[in-house]
């Protein structure tokens, strides 16, 4: 009699549930900075898929966005029709109302459709909210901690 094989876990699906945990370090202003190279939605007028890779910083405030929940809302909009401006924008205000960030850019690099690349980026600062100014260091040239 053959082994019986044993039951699979269904596949993990798409969501619209943003989840997010504290920011480890409130009092700092930090950049996280994130890449999601795989995101897709349909094209309104024909129904084929647009490709994007999303880029996008921010500065937290009290929450960071949970990296598994972005994955699977991104993949929400892969059955969805969305104009690229539209779905980049509902992206960076569905991320603003779920963390609530000092800052926070979203970059929507699409690939190329009918010969034209298009990248939306659409951006959200909070009222009074100024980054902190950069420090500029000396620059130390690579080899020169080292013996040799």
């Amino acid at each position: 009699m053959p082994a019986k094989t044993p039951a699979r876990t269904p596949p993990t699906q798409p969501s619209r549930t943003l989840d997010t945990f504290p920011n480890p370090s409130p009092g700092r202003d930090f950049r996280i900075h994130m890449e999601i190279p795989e995101f897709t939605c349909l094209c309104p007028m024909t129904g084929q898929p647009d490709f994007a890779t999303l880029v996008l910083d921010y500065v937290p405030d009290r929450r960071c966005v949970e990296l598994k929940s972005l994955k699977l809302y991104a993949w929400s909009y892969r059955n969805e029709g969305a104009y690229h401006e539209a779905v980049t924008n509902r992206i960076l205000d569905d991320l603003v109302k779920a963390t609530a960030p000092r800052y926070m850019r979203l970059a929507a690099r699409f690939f190329v459709r009918g010969g034209i690349f298009t990248t939306v980026v659409v951006e959200h600062r909070r009222r009074g909210w100024r980054p902190s100014p950069p420090v500029m260091l000396d620059s130390i040239e690579p080899g020169l901690s080292t013996r040799g």
